[in-house]
Parts: structure tokens; sequence; C-alpha cells
């Protein structure tokens, strides 16, 4: 947990970066995002029905599984990720049946021999942790979780046992894209999470600008930015890495200074 641990315990918020593996060229893309001032970053899984996930991520996992993606190669990616980047936290995102299809054992040993810290499973929930949880703490990887606006006080308590690393509050009900969760919501929602748990509180879901993410940073811990720069890398392809850069940058920028004013 130690990456965890220094990526939130800076004095400023966290940025954390979401792309897809296998589109496009993602080690120049992933370096761009930590070059850029990326804390945290999320590592998409391809998978053939994203069920939590909008159109750019949509088009994204197509595009990667159209250009012969596989496990392996995630892990791959991953595994030459850790050896240019050993401080910056890596975190699988993705479903259940990439990650379970051959057992919870295989999939945990590859993740702590690529150097992954931690796997957030969008489609196994807390009530069914024994699929996958119990084995990524055997291995020393972090099962995140996520909470929701629909995440009341009755179930809060078992999204939260079990869960390491920090966790991610989904700011609006729905998929991933364009919605935007009003900054009074979110904040009455983070530290209504923070009154029960040491965690960190990573908000995502929406967040597509620097000004959406500096208000973010003044009231949570991280700020989670996936469908913007994804959009990027279909847009651009080869030239993505410049282009992500540049929002990376002024993204990184406005998350760790939101609390200067």
């Amino acid at each position: 947990m130690s990456r965890f641990a220094a990526a939130f315990g800076k004095s400023a918020p966290a940025l954390v970066c979401f792309i897809t593996a296998g589109d496009g060229d993602t080690a120049a893309n992933l370096d761009a995002l930590v070059e850029a001032g990326a804390d945290v970053i999320e590592l998409g899984m391809p998978f053939t029905d994203p069920m939590a996930d909008g159109p750019a991520i949509q088009a994204a996992n197509l595009r990667s599984l159209g250009a012969g993606t596989t496990t392996h190669d995630v892990f791959k990616i991953a595994f030459e990720f850790r050896e240019r980047h050993k401080d910056v936290p890596l975190v699988l995102m993705g479903y259940a049946n990439p990650m379970v299809r051959r057992g919870p054992e295989w999939f945990g040993s590859q993740c702590a021999a690529a150097g992954v810290d931690g796997v957030i499973c969008v489609d196994i929930p807390p009530e069914e942790d024994d699929a996958l949880g119990p084995t990524l703490r055997e291995f020393g990887v972090a099962p995140i979780r996520l909470a929701t606006p629909t995440t009341d006080a009755a179930r809060l308590p078992q999204v939260l046992a079990g869960s390491e690393g920090f966790l991610y509050y989904v700011s609006v009900a729905g998929i991933t894209g364009k919605q935007q969760a009003q900054i009074e919501s979110i904040e009455a929602n983070v530290a209504r999470i923070k009154q029960s748990s040491d965690l960190p509180v990573a908000v995502g879901f929406g967040v597509r600008t620097p000004e959406q993410a500096a208000a973010i940073a003044k009231v949570a811990d991280g700020v989670v930015v996936g469908s913007a720069l994804v959009e990027i890398c279909g847009e651009y392809g080869a030239e993505a890495p410049a282009k992500l850069r540049e929002l990376t940058s002024a993204l990184a920028q406005a998350v760790h200074t939101a609390r200067q004013d």
C-alpha cells in the first residue's frame, strides 16, 4: 500500500488518470500521463460488455479488442510500466470475466508479478467479495471498491469492509461520460463517507475540465479523469501523447493547486 499512501499523502489532492490498455500506443500514452503530473494510473482492461462505461470508453474497448489485445498483453503493459515508473500507483480497472475466468489465484499472482497496486472490479459487489478479494489481499493487491450516490448508510459499511488503497466515489448514478454531479452533492457524500473510513476518497465519472477537477479537489482526496483522456487516444492516434500531456498538465495544475486559494 506504500505507493497509494505516498500518492494520497501529499499536501495536495491526487490526480487519477484512466486510459484503456491496448488502445493505441499505451506505453507512450501512459508515460505522457505520468510526465504531465498524474499521481495514480488506472489502466482499463478491455472487455466486450463494459456495462458501466459510456460511449467513449466503450469505443476504446472495441478498438483495443479489435487490435487483438489479450489479458496477457495487459499484464505485459503493466509490467513494463512498473519497470519505467517505480513509484506511481497502478490500478487495473475492469470487469469480472477477464479477472476470474482462469481463477482468482492466477489473476492475483499476475497482478503481483506485474507490480499492480490495486484492482477495481466493477461488477463484483462487496457481497461477493469471496470471488476475488481474499486472493488479491493475499498477494498484496488492494481491492478498491466503488461507492455511489445511492450507497446509503446501511450499505456503506459493506462497501468499506475489505476495501483498500482508496475508495472510488462514483459521483453520478449512471455510466461514464459527460454527466456532472453538483459539487454540493459530491461534498456532502464525500464528507459522509469520510466519517466512516480513513481511506482516501477519489471522485470520478463526468470530470472533463480543469475547472471541474479543481472544484472537486477542494472537497475530495483525489479526482479521477477518464473519458476525456480516452477520447484523445481515439481521436489523435499516434499524436495522442502530446495531446494527453497538454490536458493532463492542465488538470494536474488545477487539482494540485485547488486548495491554495
